[in-house]
C-alpha cells in the first residue's frame, strides 16, 4: 500500500468528535434473541453516544496465533456455538464490512504484521451484542483478532495505537466478559440475576473498584492478584477485549460501569463506557 492510498482512505474517515469506547459483556449466546435487562443496557448505550460511521470489535471469539482483520465486502454471520434452539441458528446479521477501514487499521498497528483476512466474518461475541445497538446492520462492522501468543501487557499497548480511529467516528467495542469460568457455572441459578460464587463477588468488586479509580496495572496483571482472579479468567480469551478497551482511554476520559451484575455464579455481565 502507498502513500496515495493512505490518503484515500484518511479521506473516507473525515475527523468527528472523538467516539467513545466501549466494553461489552456479551453473557449466552441467548441474548442475542431474549429480552432483558442487558440487552436494554446495550441499547442504552448505543443511544447515549453519537451515531458511529463504522464499527471495530475485539470478539473474545476470535482467538488466533497471529493478529488478523476481516476485509471483506459482505461478513457472513458466524453461530459459533452449539447445543442452542434453532431460532437463534436462524439469525442473520447482514452489516456490510469495510475493506478500506481494514487497510487502515492494519497500518495503524505497524510493525505489528497484520493479515487482511477474507473468510472469518461475524462472531457472536460481535453480533449479539451489535444488533441490538444497530438492529438495521447498516453500520459497517469489522473484527479485529485476538493474538493468543502474547501477554495482556502487549494486547495493552497494541489498543493504543487504534486511538486514531477514534476521531474518525468508529466505535471500538471489545466483546467478552470480566468473570467468565463456564466449568464452575451454578445451573440451577444460570437465569438469576446477582447470583455469584464468593470468589466472583470478589473478582467483580475488586475489578470494579481497578476500573473507576482508573488502576489499570492490577487488572493487566490479572494472574499476579490471587485466587479470585485466578478462578475469574482461567483463560484469558473473555478477558483480553477489556484489555483493548482500557488501552484506548485518555487521562482526562471519564470510565463508567453498567450491565454489573453477575449471573450463574461464575459470569459476570459487567459493561464499561469510556469516554
Amino acid at each position: 500500500m502507498n502513500l496515495n492510498d493512505l490518503q484515500n482512505i484518511s479521506e473516507n474517515f473525515q475527523s468527528t468528535q472523538r467516539m467513545p469506547v466501549l466494553f461489552l459483556g456479551h453473557g449466552s449466546p441467548m441474548n442475542a434473541i431474549e429480552e432483558n435487562q442487558f440487552v436494554q443496557g446495550f441499547r442504552k448505550a448505543a443511544a447515549e453516544i453519537p451515531r458511529p460511521n463504522a464499527i471495530l470489535c475485539i470478539s473474545a471469539h476470535w482467538y488466533t496465533e497471529g493478529t488478523f482483520v476481516t476485509a471483506m465486502e459482505m461478513p457472513k454471520t458466524i453461530h459459533d456455538f452449539y447445543g442452542f434452539p434453532k431460532e437463534l441458528f436462524d439469525v442473520q446479521y447482514p452489516a456490510p464490512g469495510n475493506p478500506q477501514l481494514a487497510a487502515e487499521t492494519a497500518e495503524l498497528l505497524l510493525p505489528v504484521e497484520v493479515e487482511e483476512d477474507h473468510s472469518w466474518g461475524l462472531d457472536h461475541g460481535a453480533w449479539s451484542v451489535i444488533r441490538h445497538m444497530y438492529p438495521e446492520a447498516d453500520i459497517p462492522v469489522i473484527q479485529l483478532s485476538i493474538d493468543y501468543t502474547k501477554p495482556p501487557q502487549y494486547h495493552y499497548d497494541l489498543a493504543k495505537r487504534l486511538h486514531k480511529l477514534r476521531e474518525k467516528g468508529i466505535l471500538i467495542i471489545g466483546s467478552g466478559n470480566i468473570v467468565h469460568n463456564l466449568r464452575l457455572i451454578d445451573w440451577k441459578n444460570i437465569n438469576t440475576v446477582g447470583a455469584g460464587w464468593d470468589w466472583a463477588v470478589e473478582a467483580r468488586e475488586k475489578t470494579n473498584n481497578w476500573l473507576l479509580d482508573g488502576n489499570f496495572q492490577p487488572i493487566i496483571d490479572y494472574q499476579k492478584q490471587g485466587i479470585f482472579l485466578q478462578y475469574a479468567v482461567p483463560t484469558p480469551d473473555h478477558y483480553l477485549p477489556l484489555i483493548y478497551t482500557l488501552g484506548l482511554k485518555d487521562r482526562s476520559e471519564q470510565l463508567s460501569l453498567f450491565n454489573d451484575e453477575l449471573i450463574g455464579g461464575s459470569l459476570s455481565m459487567t459493561s464499561v463506557r469510556i469516554g
